[in-house]
């Protein structure tokens, strides 16, 4: 019988504290949509050239002038990251199962300054295409594990505040990078907007790949993994192949036999465990699929995305046409970053001074949502300009409360092993049945209008819808996950080699793991 001996030695404590987590994080996710408001900018974007009737002809500026890009393909390339965040994101989450989850943020990290160097040396129309999407492959292990790092570390009292702090990053990240990217493309050249942003995320990327790598809850250490595996049983057979005779040749014959049959064992080992992780990936998403607090609250969430979508490509375009601005981005603009900084931040407050519980985030969705979507409703029905605006930004402010409860149920109505999954379906889900049809869709609706203050009245409409299927979710039965193992049942091995996730957590694990 082979054995290891496994010494249980004081962890070093780890540099990344919980303020400072949260800090990096806000900053990788600012500069993540500082690249999505970049290449949307007039400065990077630019426009096709252009010739008047008598003749005179201007450059084309931009992407779309150098590269001579159509409408079509110039939407394509402002969406394109979309197709590496939808297919990688249910890898990373289900990766991290496996492999330490801040190594995989690492690496995706890496692939994500990679490709947005690539934006900046790319010279057709395809190149630029295929590194949009692997700046998608890179965001994906982000978006998946960010969020539950940061409800593992965040202060008791005050888990979704920080869920909102991160999350308010969005809205002020497009908003930096718009002026960003006017700002760079204006003076220097487009190119030099996308290797800027590869410069500020390389720190961040090598930092996930060098610096001692931080434990997820529900997870445990590979070194822990490693030392179960390496408790093994000798088979009888193998020891018996091993018994020689006098002149040596049994051993040769066995040991031959034993050599063929461990390169033949290790082979089916191996599709074996290919089949094993599909199949425990496959049950892991039902596990979701059937969770109905989990469900309603993705359904609510896209409800909310297919609207919130809409306005952020159709808004402008509409404000343009019913009360004629001739600010009309730049109104648009100002309203989402300043309602989005203001309302996310109230969200995670209120949730967290009501008593951050699921059925009470159920109740802030349901209830501000509501609100909100009459706020908006009015607002599309009054003539005045000024009247629009009061009523649409309070609508706006009342709208954005919901982006740090919807988030704290998808990581709280799971157990700890799955919450990275949880937030790659959730992501999957918003975008595919959201805001990546609701604008197709309501440029349908409008050619069959013909209206636009009666377009936005239907697409606002469907707030009212979120609003219900959220309000459905306060009567569910729900219980707080975030404090059970989960299906990754930590042997008594690895619970005596489990490190702290920081250093404040260091005295607790230690007497869970004497406990053991």
């Amino acid at each position: 019988m082979a054995r290891s001996t496994i010494k249980d030695s004081a962890p070093t404590p780890s540099w990344f504290t919980p303020k400072r987590l949260l800090m990096i994080f806000c900053v990788i996710n600012m500069i993540n949509y500082v690249d999505r408001g970049a290449i949307a900018s007039n400065g990077v974007n630019g426009s096709l050239g252009t010739c008047t009737e008598s003749g005179i002809c201007t450059s084309g500026s931009g992407i779309q002038g150098d590269f001579n890009l159509n409408n079509f393909q110039d939407g394509v390339l402002s969406s394109a990251f979309m197709v590496g965040l939808l297919v990688a994101s249910p890898i990373f989450a289900y990766l991290a199962k496996s492999h330490n989850p801040f190594r995989l943020i690492g690496v995706g990290l890496s692939v994500w300054t990679i490709a947005a160097a690539g934006c900046g040396g790319s010279f057709d129309f395809w190149s630029i295409a295929i590194c949009r999407m692997l700046v998608g492959v890179g965001e994906a292990s982000f978006i998946s594990l960010a969020a539950p790092f940061i409800d593992d570390n965040a202060p008791a009292a005050q888990k979704t505040a920080w869920l909102a702090t991160f999350y308010m990053c969005i809205p002020t990240g497009v908003a930096l990078g718009y002026v960003y990217g006017g700002l760079v493309g204006n003076n220097l050249n487009w190119r030099y907007a996308f290797f800027g942003e590869a410069f500020l995320m390389l720190p961040f990327a090598v930092l996930g790949l060098v610096m001692k790598p931080l434990q997820l809850k529900g997870f445990a250490p590979v070194e822990s993994k490693k030392a179960s595996a390496s408790i093994e049983t000798v088979s009888p057979a193998i020891e018996d192949s091993k018994v020689s005779d006098i002149n040596g040749c049994v051993v040769a014959r066995d040991e031959g036999i034993g050599a063929q049959a461990s390169s033949e064992a290790s082979k089916s080992r191996g599709a074996f465990n290919i089949l094993n992780q599909l199949s425990r990936f496959s049950k892991d998403v039902k596990v979701l699929l059937l969770d109905k607090v989990y469900v309603v609250n993705v359904l609510g969430y896209i409800s909310y995305n297919f609207v919130i979508g809409a306005y952020s490509y159709w808004g402008p375009k509409a404000g343009y046409n019913i009360y004629h601005m001739n600010n009309a981005d730049l109104l648009f603009g100002g309203i989402t970053i300043v309602c989005g900084i203001f309302g996310t931040l109230s969200g995670g407050l209120i949730l967290d001074y009501m008593s951050a519980t699921i059925s009470n985030a159920f109740r802030l969705l349901s209830a501000a949502t509501l609100l909100g979507a009459m706020f908006c409703f009015s607002a599309f029905c009054f003539k005045s300009l000024y009247g629009f605006v009061v009523l649409f930004s309070v609508g706006e402010i009342l709208v954005f409360a919901t982006q740090a409860p919807v988030n704290y149920v998808c990581l709280r109505c799971v157990e700890p092993s799955l919450r990275p999954l949880s937030m790659a379906i959730s992501t999957v889900s918003i975008h595919i049945f959201g805001d990546v049809p609701s604008s197709p869709l309501v440029g349908i609706l409008q050619d069959h209008v013909n209206n636009w203050r009666e377009t936005s009245l239907i697409l606002t409409s469907v707030l009212f819808i979120a609003a219900g299927i959220w309000f459905i979710g306060i009567f569910l039965n729900s219980v707080d996950m975030s404090a059970e193992e989960g299906e990754n049942h930590i042997s008594t091995v690895e619970k005596t080699t489990m490190k702290p996730l920081l250093a404040e957590n260091r005295n607790e694990m230690l007497d869970d793991s004497s406990e053991a």
